[in-house]
């Protein structure tokens, strides 16, 4: 189970929202399935971080530019899928995947995707 920073907590039914990429949530069970959520964001690229991307690549090594910035979507996707599930009524997200791809050679597309639940802790 995964507990999202500012959204997650011990207790997901008092004040928090549980994000998890398993089916079941280990202590409680799913009392109501509010259906699928997404989170979608579009980074354009940086002509400059490309072409210092190409050199790196060349050379070989991690591109720490380009992996801070997908870093950034996903938190960015993963906020936005939790907003929609919020507003469903949810209190949490079960299996949560993420998808990335290309958005026509201009930037880097980054989907949060789940199904919004509302779970409570079993006695």
């Amino acid at each position: 189970m995964h507990y999202v920073g500012e959204f997650g907590g011990a207790n997901p039914t008092a004040s928090g929202f549980v994000v998890t990429t398993t089916e079941r949530v280990a202590g409680y069970e799913v009392v109501d399935t509010h259906g699928e959520v997404f989170g979608l964001t579009v980074r354009s690229r940086n002509m400059f971080s490309d072409i210092g991307s190409g050199f790196k690549s060349i050379l070989g090594g991690e591109l720490k530019g380009l992996t801070k910035a997908l870093a950034a979507s996903r938190e960015e996707a993963l906020t936005r899928m939790v907003d929609q599930a919020k507003s469903l009524g949810a209190n949490g997200v079960v299996m949560m995947r993420f998808d990335v791809s290309d958005a026509r050679d201009m930037g880097t597309e980054v989907c949060a995707y789940g199904t919004a639940v509302t779970v409570r802790r079993v006695s």
